[in-house]
């Protein structure tokens, strides 16, 4: 046995619902708020067990949300980002994030970071964590992230994992 089956073994993953197309069974009133917050019926979902649960059958299709089995899927709502990234490390030329539901993510061109100017102006920055769903990025990780970014090419961003993603066009700045 390797070191990274040593490092894995015990450990299970998301289960692959990007590999599942079962029948849409209809709606589940569940919301992820933006702050990462499960809500089902009307009330928070307190046991983060069975929030990371749900999280681990969650899958995206166009711009819709649905918790899916092999043999069913059902439709929830979702604010915003269904994660929210609230730390990170960087070491080595990458930068790794931890997400509200205990995923761990390293940014490189499998995991871009990508940021939105919201109508107000402020920036919601974003990590993919999995086939197409993203973590937005806490605002206290956001600042730290910031302060270790580097101009590229007229652009402010982050380099990880031998990619760079631009967060300002510093060209565009007065």
């Amino acid at each position: 046995m390797d070191a990274t089956q040593q490092a894995t073994k015990g450990k299970r993953g998301p289960a692959p619902v990007h590999l599942w197309d079962p029948p849409y069974c209809g709606e589940m009133d569940i919301t992820i708020r933006r702050d990462g917050t499960w809500i089902h019926e009307g009330t928070p979902i307190g046991r983060i067990a069975l929030v990371r649960l749900f999280a681990s059958i969650l899958k995206r299709e166009g711009d819709r949300h649905f918790l899916v089995t092999p043999v069913e899927k059902v439709g929830i709502t979702v604010e915003d980002a269904p994660f929210v990234a609230v730390d990170f490390e960087a070491e080595g030329g990458a930068i790794s994030f931890e997400t509200n539901v205990g995923d761990r993510v390293t940014a490189g061109p499998e995991h871009p970071i990508r940021v939105e100017l919201g109508a107000d102006g402020e920036p919601s920055p974003y990590v993919e964590v999995r086939h197409g769903l993203e973590a937005l990025i806490d605002r206290k990780s956001f600042y730290r992230l910031v302060e270790i970014g580097e101009e590229e090419d007229g652009h402010f961003g982050l380099r990880s994992g031998g990619a760079f993603f631009p967060i300002i066009d510093t060209d565009a700045l007065p």
